[in-house]
């Protein structure tokens, strides 16, 4: 079956109210599948969802509505959601560290039964921005691994969201199975490397929003990195199933009528199934 999948981080609600609509309006287009938001707003006063997925038919889940008690910071830097066909929520990860504790998104696991294919694990994240948190990102990477371990189904697990780490840093070279962390190792498919075009930049100088917060936080020029991904499991770990990675491409990664989001979206195009032990 043919999968779409989507990734972005809404930038919760800066600069401008009408990005929200914005970005509805290209989900309608694009229809993707599968979707990991990051940075979404949910609160009482606050339901970016509503116009967010306004008119779509999705099935959603916003972690704002599986915790019992708000991560503070939350109410300015949104959360994490996951959206599309109906799912049940397995397990929500809290990965605040000691040395990471303002960061307010958790991971959600969710299980989602994909018409003519079966039950997938869909995980969607969001890691510690710090430039200086890598350790941090690493025990997370180790931490989504072993969530997708505990739940995991025959079909190929999808993890999508914003890492905040570009494809040279361990926690990245951990999840593409190019390097151990403390011993351990797994295998994921980066999407973008393998079928991605160029560099596949998603926080980068050329998007004037991103630009305002890399003046702040980076302080140097032209900054350009990949920090948003879709992963997809292995044979490894799934070898009766496959997840066949097709076109990708940056989704948001233009203006549109001035306003921008402060990251590029990526969208994968999969075809996934169980194997034909009888081919």
């Amino acid at each position: 079956m043919r999968l779409r999948v989507l990734t972005l981080n809404v930038w919760n609600n800066r600069r401008n109210p009408r990005r929200d609509e914005i970005i509805n309006r290209e989900l309608h287009r694009l229809n993707p599948g599968l979707v990991s938001l990051q940075e979404v707003i949910e609160t009482p006063e606050q339901r970016q969802f509503e116009t967010l997925l306004g008119g779509l038919s999705l099935h959603s889940t916003h972690q704002a509505g599986v915790l019992e008690k708000q991560p503070a910071y939350s109410d300015r830097y949104g959360g994490g959601a996951v959206t599309r066909w109906p799912h049940r929520v397995v397990e929500v990860l809290d990965l605040n560290l000691a040395d990471a504790q303002d960061v307010p998104w958790r991971t959600l696991a969710v299980i989602v039964t994909i018409p003519d294919a079966g039950e997938l694990l869909f995980i969607g994240t969001t890691l510690s921005w710090r430039l200086n948190a890598e350790a941090v990102r690493e025990r997370w990477a180790v931490a989504l691994s072993d969530l997708d371990s505990r739940h995991r189904t025959a079909l190929p697990t999808i993890l999508a969201g914003d890492f905040n780490a570009s494809s040279d840093s361990a926690c990245i070279r951990y999840m593409s199975g190019l390097q151990s962390i403390e011993g351990r190792s797994v295998k994921y498919h980066d999407a973008w490397a393998v079928a991605g075009n160029g560099p596949g930049y998603t926080w980068t100088t050329d998007n004037p929003n991103a630009r305002l917060e890399m003046d702040r936080i980076v302080r140097q020029p032209n900054h350009r990195r990949r920090v948003d991904y879709i992963f997809v499991g292995s044979w490894d770990t799934h070898p009766d199933a496959h997840c066949r990675v097709g076109d990708v491409s940056l989704a948001f990664d233009h203006s549109v009528e001035g306003i921008w989001s402060d990251h590029f979206g990526v969208v994968a195009d999969l075809e996934i199934g169980k194997e034909d032990r009888h081919m």
